[in-house]
């Protein structure tokens, strides 16, 4: 492993000892079964239980490599079983030698972080197998009690995870016996572009330094960035790189689509598609988190079954939005990014509806990936203004597909003016009502450096917007 020396700076020049990285064998070759990846029958067991009849492609090439020991680059799309392929290798090596705190898993966002731990428990559920889960917006002293117990797998946010490194007595070293982060024998950095998208680079720099150099590191992501490059020399020791996804690529099973519309008229055509898939699973998708509010506001009023899913919810609140979406009980999620990527829908999503288009392509793909999952068929839609016609070459270029037009039809938008009108100035008095609400209840963070928030995808975290700290003179960004 590096030394903290060579872990303290996640853009360093690589050291020529660590840059040696080797490719996968043919995927043509690797067996096609659980059994035949070198698992164990209880492991086996496990997935069959939970439904998995054959492993994915991420599986096939990943696992019987991680048994071999060795560090994992692994590059493939959302709901290709990425979970799995880490957890599975680490459960075996588990089973051998039971002991605690034996996994640390890192995602960036609280909703990943508490599906990788069902996922973990789910796979261990015959062993028993327990997983603590640190995020921000839940209290210090209820997670520091439950690392005290000595759980076998801890899934955190880095943000978090530092609070308990520079504040949680016997955390980082072992105190009577107590289990510590120096048991440590494996480590996962899941979605890694989107931890370092979301400035978590300082945070994994320093989680780095207080886990031990002798383990096994497995790396994950949608896409191989120069600053996932970064962090792979900082992290991994002579890596095996798995890739079962082209860059920028998109399901095969998806149609994606536009509708043209003037920018001012875009409420009223997300209306028009609403009411033409009445019976589909729709996320609709915006950048901004009062765009999410609004909309929200505005379809419930005209009696559209929807819930919304953003960074300024509370934890709960978030937790209970994301459910009744998976259970069917609202079919229409609007979400910003958070929901792009990583969270795995187990109801299938029928449809995406892109309310304004995402900043960049690679998060283009996350959001149109939550549809056409597992070779089934999905179709996204676009809402494209006058303003946005750069952005949508930018996403066909990268993508190689071309979008088709979804035709609408005009009298029957032009139907719904009216009332869309009528309900948008009423989810526009709402927006007041509530920003008047926030500012009345508004409390400082428990974090005064912005850590404990880190995973939240509000605006001002989304945009980097300078933000001023309360007693500095200067700005400075969360």
């Amino acid at each position: 492993m590096p030394s903290p020396e060579e872990a303290s700076s996640l853009t360093s020049p690589p050291p020529p000892s660590v840059l040696t990285e080797t490719s996968s064998t043919d995927p043509s070759s690797v067996p096609a079964s659980f059994a035949d990846l070198g698992l164990v029958d209880s492991l086996c067991e496990s997935c069959s239980a939970l439904g998995f009849k054959a492993p994915t492609e991420i599986q096939k090439q990943s696992i019987p490599l991680a048994l071999q020991g060795k560090d994992l680059i692994g590059l493939a799309q959302t709901g290709s079983g990425k979970t799995a392929a880490f957890s599975l290798p680490i459960l075996q090596a588990w089973l051998k030698d039971p002991k605690p705190m034996f996994a640390l898993v890192l995602a960036p966002t609280r909703e990943l972080a508490h599906q990788i731990a069902n996922d973990i428990e789910n796979l261990g559920k015959a062993q028993n197998v327990k997983a603590a889960v640190i995020l921000g917006g839940e209290p210090m002293m209820t997670q520091a009690i439950a690392l005290a117990k000595g759980p076998h797998f801890i899934v955190a946010t880095p943000g978090r995870l530092v609070d308990h490194i520079e504040s949680t007595t016997g955390f980082v070293k072992s105190s009577a016996g107590r289990p510590s982060l120096q048991d440590v024998k494996y480590l996962v950095l899941d979605e890694a572009d989107r931890l370092l998208d979301m400035d978590f680079g300082p945070s994994i720099t320093e989680i780095l330094k207080h886990i031990p150099r002798k383990r096994q590191t497995f790396l994950f992501s949608a896409t191989k960035t120069v600053k996932v490059d970064a962090l792979k020399r900082a992290s991994l020791s002579n890596p095996v790189s798995v890739n079962v996804v082209a860059k920028y690529s998109t399901p095969a099973t998806l149609r994606q689509q536009y509708v043209s519309s003037p920018a001012t008229e875009k409420d009223v055509h997300l209306v028009y598609l609403a009411s033409q898939f009445p019976d589909e699973s729709t996320i609709i998708f915006t950048t901004k988190v009062t765009e999410a509010q609004r909309l929200t506001f505005m379809l419930k009023e005209l009696g559209f079954p929807v819930v919304s899913l953003h960074g300024q919810m509370a934890q709960p609140d978030r937790e209970v939005a994301l459910k009744s979406f998976k259970k069917g009980r609202k079919r229409i999620l609007i979400a910003t990014d958070l929901a792009g990527r990583g969270l795995d829908m187990t109801t299938a999503v029928d449809l995406v509806i892109n309310f304004s288009l995402p900043q960049t392509p690679n998060d283009y793909i996350h959001r149109v990936g939550r549809t056409a999952r597992a070779g089934r068929t999905g179709r996204s839609i676009t809402v494209l203004t006058e303003f946005d016609i750069q952005d949508l070459k930018s996403i066909e270029s990268a993508t190689g597909v071309r979008m088709d037009e979804f035709k609408v039809d005009e009298p029957t938008v032009g139907l719904l003016k009216e009332r869309v009108g009528e309900a948008s100035r009423i989810s526009a008095r709402e927006m007041r009502e509530l920003e008047k609400k926030n500012s009345r209840g508004k409390r400082k963070r428990m974090d005064g450096k912005g850590k404990d928030e880190a995973d939240r995808d509000d605006d001002v975290k989304q945009a980097g917007i300078p933000t001023r700290v309360s007693g500095v003179g200067k700005k400075t960004k969360r």
